[in-house]
C-alpha cells in the first residue's frame, strides 16, 4: 500500500536538506554555469552529510534508505534552486544497478565512494540512431579471451567530465540463438579507446553534456555488472528510478519558479492592490500547484513500489510521475515567467532560464510521446502502430 503521509524521519530529510539548499541557492548554480564549471562544493557537502547516498546500503557506506529518500533530496535541492542533476545519475541509476545486481567486489570498489560523493558514475544509453531504443542499440561487445572489448557511440551523455566512470550499455551476441543482448559495463573514463567531446548546447546548465567514442575499449571480465543473461532485468533497474528522479527533479523546478512567482504577486502593487488578488493571476498559480502537488503523489507512488520491490507496478507508475511532473513544471515555469511580466525575463529574478530547463523534463530521459505510447499498450492494452 502506497504510503500517502510522509514520516517524521522523510519530514526531517526534507527540512535538513532545504536548509543546504537555500544556503547555496540559485544565484550559486548561476555562478557555477558562468564559471563553466560543475558545482562540486554543493556535490561535496550534500555528500558528507550523507544524502547523495541515502537509497544505497549501509554496509557500503549509504543511508540505507531506497529511491523514496533520494526522491526527497533532489526535489528539495530543486524547490531551493539548486538541484544536482548528478543525482539521478550517479546514485540513482549507477548506484542502484551496482547494490542490486554488482558482485561484492563491484559494490565495495563503488558504492562507498558514490555516496559520500568522493566518486562519481555516468550513465551511458542514448545513441545517435536508436535514442534510449534498448533493442536498436549498436554498441557491442565481443568476449576476447577473458576480456571484451567494446565499441559504439554515445550521446547526451551527462557529467563525463565529472565521472571516474560510465556505465555503458552495450549488447552481447548470445551464444544460443546469434541474438543480441543488452548488457551493462563499467568503463573508466581513463580507459584507451575511451573519447568524449562535448556537446556545445544552447541550454547552458552546470552539467555539461558529451558525446562518447567507445574504440575498442579493451574491459575485464570483472568490468560486467550482474549476470550477462539478466542484462534488459538489470537495465530497467535502473531506467524506473531514472524516471522517478526526474520527476523530483522537475517538481522541486516548478516549486521554485512557484514560488518565486507568488511572492512576487504578494508584493508586487498596482491600482493600490497586489495582483495576487486578482483571480486571473492568482487561479493560474493555484492551478500550478495543484499540478505539482498530484505530480508529487504519482511519484511517491513510483518510489514507494519500486523500493517495495514491484518492479512492474514501478515502471508504470514512473513513467506517469515523470509524464504528469515534466508537464506540471513547464505550466508552472510558463505562468510564474507569465506573472512577473518583463520581470520574469531578467537575469536579477532568475526565471527566463527556466522556461528552456524545463522543457528537458518533458524530452529526457523518454519522451512524453514515449510515455503516452508505453501507457496505451502496457497498461491500456491498445495495439500498436510499430
Amino acid at each position: 500500500m502506497t504510503t500517502l503521509i510522509e514520516t517524521a524521519e522523510h519530514k526531517a530529510l526534507r527540512d535538513a536538506v532545504a536548509a543546504l539548499g537555500r544556503r547555496y541557492g540559485r544565484d550559486y548554480v548561476a555562478r557555477t554555469v558562468a564559471e563553466g564549471r560543475p558545482p562540486t562544493e554543493l556535490w561535496a557537502e550534500a555528500g558528507k552529510l550523507g544524502y547523495l547516498g541515502v537509497n544505497l546500503p549501509e554496509e557500503h557506506g549509504g543511508g540505507g534508505g531506497g529511491i523514496t529518500e533520494l526522491s526527497i533530496v533532489l526535489e528539495e535541492l530543486g524547490a531551493a534552486g539548486s538541484p544536482l542533476l548528478m543525482l539521478i545519475v550517479s546514485p540513482a541509476i549507477c548506484g542502484t544497478v551496482i547494490a542490486r545486481f554488482g558482485t561484492e567486489d563491484q559494490k565495495r570498489t563503488w558504492l562507498p565512494g558514490l555516496a559520500d560523493g568522493s566518486r562519481l558514475m555516468a550513465f551511458g544509453i542514448t545513441e545517435p540512431d536508436a535514442g534510449s531504443n534498448s533493442h536498436r542499440i549498436t554498441t557491442t561487445a565481443r568476449r576476447d579471451g577473458a576480456d571484451w572489448l567494446l565499441t559504439g557511440r554515445k550521446v547526451f551523455i551527462s557529467g563525463v567530465d565529472m565521472a571516474d566512470a560510465v556505465l555503458i550499455v552495450g549488447r552481447t551476441e548470445d551464444a544460443r540463438t546469434g541474438r543480441l543482448k543488452p548488457c551493462l559495463f563499467i568503463v573508466p573514463t581513463d580507459a584507451p579507446g575511451f573519447q568524449k567531446r562535448a556537446i556545445d548546447m544552447e541550454l547552458k546548465a552546470a552539467e555539461r553534456q558529451f558525446e562518447l567514442v567507445l574504440d575498442d575499449v579493451r574491459l575485464p571480465a570483472e568490468a560486467l555488472v550482474g549476470d550477462e543473461d539478466a542484462g534488459l532485468l538489470q537495465l530497467f533497474a535502473g531506467l524506473n528510478p531514472e524516471r522517478i528522479m526526474t520527476a523530483a527533479f522537475a517538481i522541486g523546478m516548478g516549486r521554485y519558479a512557484l514560488a518565486k512567482a507568488v511572492e512576487y504577486a504578494r508584493d508586487r502593487t498596482v491600482w493600490k492592490t497586489p495582483i495576487g488578488a486578482h483571480q486571473a493571476i492568482a487561479h493560474p498559480l493555484a492551478q500550478a500547484h495543484i499540478d505539482l502537488e498530484l505530480s508529487r503523489l504519482m511519484m511517491q507512488k513510483a518510489a514507494h513500489l519500486y523500493d517495495a520491490g514491484d518492479d512492474i507496478g514501478a515502471g508504470e507508475a514512473a513513467n506517469m510521475a515523470k509524464y504528469a511532473a515534466g508537464e506540471a513544471c513547464v505550466k508552472a515555469v510558463d505562468q510564474a515567467v507569465h506573472t512577473l511580466g518583463g520581470n520574469g525575463l531578467t537575469r536579477e529574478y532568475g526565471l527566463a532560464s527556466l522556461i528552456t530547463a524545463a522543457r528537458v523534463s518533458r524530452i529526457a530521459p523518454v519522451s512524453r510521446e514515449m510515455i503516452l505510447n508505453y501507457v496505451s499498450h502496457q497498461t491500456l492494452g491498445l495495439p500498436k502502430s510499430y
